[in-house]
C-alpha cells in the first residue's frame, strides 16, 4: 500500500478539488489499455493514463472517512476477478467493456457508506469500462469500434487495488493506492 500524500490546498486555490476513486489495473493490462488510449484518444485531450473510474467526485470534506474506508475495503477483499467482454459505445467515444461482479460489490460497499454524499453521476449504476477514445464524432467512434471489435483481446485479470486521485482539472494527482490483500472467498 502506498501511503497517501498530504493534501494541502493553497489559500489562493479555487474551490477544493474533489476526489476520484479508481479500480487499479495490473501492469500488463494497464500497458495494453493505455496503448489503445494513446493510439485512439485525441492527443490534445489525453492527459490521463488508462483507468477504471469507480467514483467521479467525492467532496474534500470526506477525506478522512474516505481514506479509512479505502484501506478497510482493500484489506478485506482479495483482488476481484475481471473479464474484458467487448467494446462499449460511448456515443462520442469508445471504451473497453469489463465484467467484474466482485469489483461492483466493492464499489457497492463504498457507495452504501457514502450514500448521502454521492453526486448524481455516482448514484447511477456503474458500467465498468476503460475509455480508449472520447470527444470524437459518433462516426469516428463507430469506425473505431468496427475496427477493434474483431481483434479485441478478450482477457481475464484481477484488479490489484483501489486508487485515490485529486482532480486538478483536467489532470489528476495520484494520492495513494491500497492493494487488495484479503483472502479469497471472504
Amino acid at each position: 500500500m502506498a501511503e497517501p500524500s498530504p493534501l494541502s490546498e493553497s489559500p489562493q486555490a479555487s474551490p477544493p478539488a474533489p476526489f476520484i476513486v479508481t479500480a487499479e489495473l495490473p501492469p500488463d493490462v494497464l500497458a495494453w489499455a493505455d496503448g489503445l488510449r494513446r493510439a485512439h484518444f485525441p492527443p490534445e485531450r489525453n492527459w490521463l493514463k488508462a483507468h477504471v473510474t469507480l467514483f467521479h467526485s467525492f467532496a474534500p470534506s470526506l477525506r478522512a472517512e474516505l481514506l479509512a474506508m479505502l484501506g478497510s475495503v482493500a484489506g478485506e477483499f482479495a483482488p476481484p476477478p475481471c473479464a474484458v467482454t467487448g467494446l462499449m459505445n460511448l456515443g462520442r467515444g469508445t471504451a473497453i467493456a469489463l465484467s467484474s461482479p466482485g469489483m461492483l460489490q466493492v464499489r457497492g460497499l463504498i457507495a452504501d457508506r457514502f450514500h448521502g454524499a454521492l453526486t448524481a453521476q455516482d448514484r447511477h449504476p456503474l458500467r465498468l469500462h476503460i475509455t480508449v477514445q472520447n470527444k470524437v464524432t459518433p462516426e469516428a467512434a463507430r469506425a473505431l469500434q468496427a475496427a477493434l471489435e474483431p481483434v479485441l483481446e478478450r482477457r481475464r485479470f484481477r484488479f490489484t487495488g483501489l486508487g485515490l486521485h485529486l482532480y486538478r482539472g483536467p489532470h489528476w494527482e495520484s494520492l495513494g493506492t491500497w492493494r487488495f490483500r484479503g483472502k479469497e472467498g471472504g
